[in-house]
Formats: C-alpha cells, structure tokens, sequence
C-alpha cells in the first residue's frame, strides 16, 4: 500500500524488451531512496517490484498485463517519473490509500493556472470515473489529489505548488496521457452491494446490518 506521497522524480535510464516483445524491463535512477530487491515502489502510481540494484538505479519488471492497464509502455529513455516507497507499520498516512493498481488511463485536457496553484482538468472512461466523487479522493501518476468537480467524462483537480514543483505534474502538458486509480472505498461498496444484490438481500443497510455481515 502507498499514500499518494511522492518521495521522489526517478529517471529512466534503460528499457529492455523481453523475448516475447511483451514485458519489459525499466532501469530508473534515483538520487534518493534506498531501495533493496524485492521492495514494492510506486512508478507513476503503478505498484512494481524492485528486482535489481546497481548503485543509485533499480530495475523492475512490467507485465504485458500491466503495460496494457497503464502508460508504461509508452516510457523512453529520459522521461522522468513519480516514485514512492510502499508504506510500512507505524508510518504517516498524509495522503489517502493508495493501492499502486491502475484502475486506467486519462488523458490531460487542460491546465489552467489558478492563482499559485493549477488546475488540471482530465477525461477518461467509465472504468474510472464510475468511481468518482466530488471531494472524494483520486490518484493521479501516483499523486493523492481531491477531484474539484466532475463532469461526465471529465473531472478536474487543483495542484497546490509544492506538489507541481516536486511531482512530475511541473513536465505534463495538455494531450499527455496518466495513470489514474480510485479510491478503494468506492470499489469495495459497489462490490458488497452487488453481492446483496446477487443474493437477493432485502434487508435495510443499517447499524445491524452492517454488523452482522462483519463491519464492526
């Protein structure tokens, strides 16, 4: 799990492709986090496993599953990246909870400076944004952000300063495509009420009911 805090703009230093033409491999540099094989890191929000350390980069591995559900497949050489470490016992939680898997892509329609802050408005499709709320949470590349307004297809977010100036947000321009997953709650909700749904449950959601089927 991660909390949408990035600790860190990584570059890519090396892709490699595999055999079969679809996994591939990242060799990122970081100039800052400590990382040991095996450790989970959030690239750009997606969450992947540290499977090489060669002073100050790290490579990971990407599955075809993966490259299909997110932008890394379209990395090059020199792009830059968010980077997060997954979060451990006793930890802050300043962001919100964050599970590194990519509900879909978006695409960036437009940025718009307001006051210090931007706005950045974005559309994707109804894999995500069924799942989106009015002052609920989002995150974007990785980024724990809070959805301003949402319209249809498109919402839109504000990006305080501190976050442009260290997240790859400061690089993104209209057109640049991002990796987008919502937040967990909404996913278990719709999950336990298509359950009672299924089982033809007639019973009121209520304290009991909730109770009795192991929220506490």
């Amino acid at each position: 799990m991660f909390t949408g805090l990035v600790e860190d703009i990584g570059v890519v230093k090396g892709i490699i492709h595999g055999v079969s033409g679809e996994d591939l491999k990242l060799e990122i540099y970081s100039d800052t986090i400590d990382l040991r094989r095996g450790d989970s890191i959030a690239v750009n929000g997606c969450c992947l496993t540290v499977i090489g350390i060669r002073d100050r980069r790290f490579s990971v591995e990407v599955s075809k599953e993966s490259r299909g559900m997110t932008t890394l497949g379209m990395l090059r050489g020199g792009d830059k990246v968010n980077l997060e470490r997954a979060i451990r016992v006793g930890d802050h939680l300043g962001g919100h909870l964050v599970s590194g898997h990519i509900d879909g892509k978006g695409t960036i329609k437009k940025i718009v400076p307001a006051l210090r802050s931007v706005s950045m408005e974005i559309t994707t499709g109804n894999e995500v944004s069924r799942y989106l709320v009015k002052k609920g949470s989002v995150a974007i590349d990785g980024v724990s952000l809070t959805v301003n307004e949402f319209r249809g297809d498109s919402f839109t977010v504000n990006i305080i300063p501190y976050t442009l100036e260290n997240t790859i947000f400061k690089y993104r321009k209209a057109g640049n495509v991002v990796n987008i997953e919502s937040d967990l709650l909404g996913k278990y909700v719709e999950k336990f009420l298509a359950f009672t749904k299924d089982n033809r449950k007639k019973e009121k959601i209520g304290l009991d009911f909730l109770a009795e089927h192991g929220f506490r």
